[in-house]
């Protein structure tokens, strides 16, 4: 199997950063949430490193990417990913990662809005 050249590391590095500064997440934060050190998830997106399949997976979720934009395989990743506009601080009282999911659900349609509410009726109804 052929591994990442440095071009493809630094990349994926420049999405990975890009996508993290919109969510107004700190490299620390990403690193816990895709169970890495923060020193590996730094040299990741340096391009220092190729992150494992499993990390790559998570790294995508937790930054809300598909594979193939972190990875560069579909329309120019780097720009789609520049195009979302970061979160704003929150209000003072108002919950970060509250402001955090406001912000990413503007965009979304009122049909996936619904169907949202009906899923997190569903949660709050058994947590």
């Amino acid at each position: 199997m052929d591994r990442m050249d440095d071009k493809q590391r630094r990349l994926l590095g420049d999405v990975a950063r890009t996508a993290r500064l919109r969510l107004g997440l700190t490299q620390s934060e990403v690193a816990e949430r895709v169970m890495l050190q923060t020193g590996v998830y730094g040299r990741i997106e340096r391009g220092g490193m190729t992150p494992s399949v499993n990390s790559l997976r998570r790294i995508c979720t937790t930054l809300d990417l598909s594979s193939d934009e972190l990875l560069c395989l579909s329309a120019p990743s780097i720009e789609k990913v520049k195009v979302r506009s970061k979160a704003p601080p929150p209000a003072v009282g108002e919950d970060p990662e509250l402001s955090r999911i406001i912000h990413l659900l503007q965009d979304w349609p009122s049909e996936r809005l619904a169907l949202l509410r009906k899923l997190l009726g569903a949660a709050d109804s058994v947590l």
